[in-house]
C-alpha cells in the first residue's frame, strides 16, 4: 500500500510540468519607472490560480533567476504552477526587467508585483495576509532583498529562497550578479558608491526579527553560488528569532529548479509541501 501510494503521488507531481495556461499581464501599463533603456524589456506577470473552490487564500510571486542578465522563465517560473495551484495556492510568475547596474528596477518590479496582488485579493480569492514570494539564484537574491527591504503592501508574509545568491561581498556572492546589478564602480567615487551598495543589498545583513519565515533549499557542490550565501542568511533569521527552515542537499550543482533530472528532486518538494502546511 506504501508503495503503490508513493507511486501515485509521484505521477500527481509529474503532472507539474503540464501546468494550466496562465494569464499574462502588463506590469506596469501607464509606463514603468527606472527605464534601464531597452524598450524590448517589459515587466509582466503570469498569474496561476487553483480552482476558486480548492483556494486557500495563499499566493507566491516567483522570480526567475538568471544572473541579472536573463531569465530562466520556464524550470524556474511557469513548471511551478500546478504544484502550487494542486494545495490551492496561486501562483504569480513576475518577468522583472535587467538592472544594467540600477538595483532600483528589479526591485521595484518585484514591488509592483507585491502590490498588485494585494490589490486583486478579492478577485483572485488571495488573502492579502497571505502573500509570499519565492526566488531561485539571482532571483533569490531579488526575492530576499524584498523580504528585508519593502514596507507595507510590498513586504511578504514568507519567503522560499532556491540557491539564493545573498550577499554582494566578492569573496562569496555570485560576480555576474554582482556587476549586473550594482554595476563594476569605474572611479574612486563610483567604488566608494558601490561599497556602500555591497553592503546595502548584502541581505544577510539586512535580516531583522520583522524579516519574515523562511524555507531554503541549496546544494552542496553549487560551484556558481556558494551554498555560503544561503547558510550565512540562514545563521541571521536563527539569530533574530526567524523561523526558517534550511535543506542542503549533497549534490545537484546550480539551477535545477523544477526539474525532476536533480537528485533530490522529490524530496524537495515534499520538504517544501511539508513546511508550506507548517503555518
Amino acid at each position: 500500500m506504501r508503495k503503490l501510494n508513493v507511486i501515485l503521488l509521484l505521477l500527481m507531481l509529474s503532472a507539474a510540468v503540464f501546468a494550466q495556461k496562465g494569464t499574462t499581464m502588463d506590469l506596469w501599463p501607464n509606463g514603468a519607472p527606472n527605464s534601464n533603456g531597452d524598450e524590448n524589456d517589459k515587466a509582466e506577470l503570469t498569474v496561476y490560480l487553483p480552482d476558486a473552490k480548492k483556494a486557500t487564500g495563499r499566493a507566491v510571486v516567483c522570480c526567475p533567476g538568471g544572473g541579472y542578465n536573463h531569465l530562466a522563465m520556464d524550470h524556474e517560473g511557469h513548471q511551478w504552477a500546478t504544484f502550487f495551484n494542486n494545495q490551492g495556492i496561486a501562483l504569480i510568475v513576475l518577468k522583472y526587467r535587467m538592472p544594467h547596474g540600477n538595483p532600483q528596477i528589479p526591485i521595484s518590479d518585484a514591488e509592483q508585483a507585491m502590490k498588485i496582488v494585494r490589490r486583486n485579493a478579492a478577485e483572485w480569492h488571495v488573502n492579502s495576509s497571505d502573500v509570499g514570494i519565492m526566488g531561485f539564484s539571482a532571483g533569490g537574491h531579488l526575492a530576499s532583498t524584498i523580504a528585508t527591504h519593502s514596507k507595507g503592501e510590498a513586504a511578504p508574509n514568507f519567503q522560499i529562497l532556491f540557491y539564493p545568491v545573498i550577499t554582494m561581498d566578492l569573496g562569496f556572492t555570485h560576480k555576474g550578479s554582482h556587476d549586473n546589478l550594482l554595476g563594476m564602480g569605474e572611479s574612486k567615487k563610483e567604488q566608494k558608491e558601490l561599497r556602500k551598495l555591497e553592503v546595502e543589498y548584502s541581505n544577510d545583513l539586512q535580516v531583522n526579527r520583522t524579516t519574515p519565515r523562511a524555507f531554503l533549499a541549496l546544494s552542496d557542490d553549487d560551484k556558481a553560488v556558494p551554498a555560503a550565501n544561503g547558510f550565512s542568511y540562514y545563521q541571521q533569521l536563527y539569530k533574530h528569532d526567524v523561523p526558517a527552515s534550511i535543506h542542503i542537499y549533497p549534490t545537484g550543482g546550480h539551477g535545477w529548479g523544477y526539474r525532476e533530472s536533480f537528485a533530490y528532486h522529490y524530496q524537495m518538494i515534499f520538504e517544501l509541501k511539508g513546511w508550506l502546511q507548517s503555518f
